[in-house]
């Protein structure tokens, strides 16, 4: 079971958004001096947790947003016999809590799977940025209907794509997302860390243990993929993208907040 909200120290949070590693990556837009002094005294916090432990417990209301600085974390939601579905994996630069702002009340909960460092906005200053920042209101609207599209992916591959197409664009999607924050190891085929379990990527399809267990070793024998050691590298690109007709590239810069 997920450990309840492990707090971790950390030595590597950024002392001001100026200095922020992620804002010199080429992945994500740049702002303006005066965005990013707002942006600064929006932040209330910084906090880390441990692998496995509950960021947002589920059905509990959110009293903050989070950006993730860095780690990997997911969103789930699970039913009363505890099965889990992951809504999706969350990674450098994404922003956690966004969702729940437009709905009816408490949903999913996010975990964290390896340890994260997170910066905390307060609640209550969304709509003053909405309000006083046209700029940055724009880039959370971007943020959400970029979520809006992953979800519509999803439902494609719980839908209409087999396991083995299911995993194949998974990995594609997440080799991707990775490669493009500067995460992967070009001196090493290009791996990137894999922090996910089986049990991970068969909660986010919707499928069983042993379907994803014979499906990611089919993917494997055929030479289109390789974990080992926490880490994946995609052997055959092309033939992943044919098999699960799965072609996005997240090359355009993304807002960071």
């Amino acid at each position: 079971m997920p450990k309840l909200r492990q707090l971790v120290n950390r030595s590597d949070y950024p002392p001001a958004c100026s200095q922020c590693a992620l804002r010199k990556s080429d992945a994500f837009s740049p702002v303006s001096d005066a965005q990013l002094r707002y942006i600064e005294a929006m932040r209330s916090d910084r906090i880390g947790y441990s692998a496995g432990s509950h960021i947002k417990p589920e059905n509990q209301r959110a009293t903050a947003l989070y950006t993730l600085y860095s780690g990997w974390a997911f969103r789930f939601k699970t039913l009363s016999d505890g099965r889990r579905q992951i809504l999706n994996f969350l990674l450098p630069g994404d922003l956690i809590g966004l969702q729940e702002q437009f709905s009816d009340g408490p949903s999913h909960g996010v975990d964290a799977i390896t340890e994260v460092t997170l910066c905390v906005f307060p609640l209550t200053k969304l709509w003053d940025l909405f309000r006083d920042h046209s700029g940055l209101a724009y880039s959370v609207t971007w943020l959400a209907a970029r979520e809006e599209s992953n979800v519509d992916e999803n439902l494609l591959s719980a839908g209409r794509r087999n396991a083995s197409e299911r995993i194949a664009a998974l990995l594609l999607h997440l080799h991707r997302r990775a490669t493009h924050l500067g995460l992967a190891d070009l001196a090493d085929n290009g791996s990137i860390a894999f922090p996910l379990t089986q049990s991970h990527i068969a909660d986010a399809l919707g499928l069983s243990l042993i379907h994803t267990n014979r499906s990611l070793r089919k993917l494997h024998l055929a030479g289109l993929h390789h974990i080992e050691g926490g880490r994946l590298t995609i052997l055959n690109p092309k033939a992943l993208e044919r098999l699960s007709e799965y072609y996005d590239q997240p090359t355009r810069q993304v807002p960071l907040i």
